[in-house]
């Protein structure tokens, strides 16, 4: 970090009693650091301490105190030109819809706007765990990220508001080393570095004919965040992916597929060579005997159709895979069926499965949160609370990750 130019934001959460911290570690680094500090940022933290440890002003205002000795109007762009990245850390609800809206009314959004497009910018949202997971937030978080924002899912604990969820900032010491690994290139070693991992995501569909087909309501959004962990971690991975609307996780190979067949073939052609799979989708399990060609007519008071049950994709990994392989799967349930997911775990051969509820508020199809309970052949059960989709994903890797070692270490 010697010698990079780093701009930390604070705003106006409670988290920001951390950031002196955060610039201490950097200067210790050699970086060279100015902060940005909201209006509401300085109600939780002085600018004069700020400017102690940073041993620079700090930023506010736009347009710069009149009476200074130079008078500079043009600092928002100049800086923005001098970082090398931008960490803003607490990010609260406000801060997000402004920069996500555009707006530049302060010296943080401006910097965000005037920073080279190049440059990383690391978002650390902070906030009570309902405003964090609210549709507004979340909404305002996809557009920063589809603007190449990395947005880091905050930690669940004690809040401020004295609830326990998600919501917390990372300590310092992990906000420098996500700002390192952005930087820098560099990364903790995973053990999923080099693997080759594949995954299933989002439903199929099943032509009844031409028109019509049989699904569900995945929207593949568990999938595609167990993909984009991943090769955050190094893994090289291959997404099969039903249709959805969604954008392709950065550095992983996409297949597109419609029906169960379809997607049954695409991934069997990986079971040989593949370290890891991971069946998130949600294939259908049975299709249209005879489809009808063209569009059926509504002629008949009633129709009969014949159903015949599809490939089951995991299963037939689980049933070949090698010892040096790992098979992981979900059980979506709606209503309460660890039975049926540790029956699953053991009739496919599983290594691991990750059991969900299905409620279409806060867990399971179509919505931005999970709650996971994650099943490990030796019985080993591990229940996460309300994440993210992306936070849920990284707890899932995490578990992952030990049955690599685990599996590493034996004889």
């Amino acid at each position: 970090m010697k010698g990079k130019n780093i701009i930390v934001g604070i705003c106006g959460g409670i988290a920001a009693y951390k950031t002196p911290q955060l610039v201490r570690l950097l200067k210790k680094r050699g970086a060279n650091v100015k902060v940005a500090l909201t209006e509401g940022g300085a109600r939780f933290v002085s600018e004069l301490s700020l400017a102690t440890v940073s041993e620079e002003p700090v930023y506010g205002k736009i347009f710069p105190p009149m009476g200074t000795e130079k008078m500079d109007f043009t600092r928002h762009i100049s800086l923005g030109e001098w970082a090398d990245a931008l960490v803003i850390a607490p990010a609260t609800a406000n801060t997000l819809a402004r920069l996500s809206a555009g707006l530049c009314d302060d010296m943080l959004s401006a910097l965000f706007i005037t920073l080279r497009p190049d440059k990383p910018v690391l978002i650390f949202p902070a906030m009570d765990g309902q405003m964090f997971l609210s549709a507004s937030v979340q909404r305002n978080i996809a557009t920063l990220a589809a603007q190449r924002c990395t947005i880091i899912t905050p930690e669940s604990g004690e809040l401020a508001s004295g609830l326990c969820g998600v919501g917390r900032m990372p300590e310092p010491e992990a906000i420098l080393a996500a700002l390192e690994e952005q930087l820098l290139g560099t990364k903790a070693s995973s053990p999923l570095s080099g693997k080759k991992v594949i995954i299933t995501a989002g439903p199929t569909r099943e032509k009844i004919d031409g028109v019509r087909f049989i699904s569900n309501y995945s929207s593949g959004k568990m999938g595609f965040a167990i993909a984009r962990a991943a090769a955050k971690r190094g893994a090289m991975v291959t997404l099969i992916a039903g249709p959805v609307h969604l954008p392709s996780p950065p550095g992983v190979e996409r297949l597109d597929v419609e029906s169960a067949a379809e997607m049954y073939a695409a991934s069997e052609a990986f079971f040989k060579n593949c370290d890891l799979f991971i069946g998130a989708a949600a294939v259908s399990d049975y299709r249209p005997a005879e489809p009808y060609n063209g569009k059926m007519k509504k002629d008949d008071e009633q129709i009969e159709l014949t159903l015949i049950k599809n490939p089951d994709i995991l299963a037939g990994f689980g049933m070949q895979k090698s010892p040096d392989q790992l098979a992981i799967g979900f059980a979506l349930e709606t209503q309460s069926g660890l039975g049926n997911a540790r029956n699953k775990l053991a009739v496919k051969n599983l290594d691991l499965i990750a059991f969900n509820f299905f409620d279409r508020k806060t867990s399971g199809f179509d919505v931005d949160t999970n709650i996971l309970t994650l099943i490990e052949r030796d019985g080993e059960t591990t229940e996460l609370p309300l994440l993210t989709k992306d936070g849920a994903a990284e707890r899932l890797l995490d578990a992952i990750e030990q049955l690599c070692l685990k599996k590493a270490v034996k004889p």
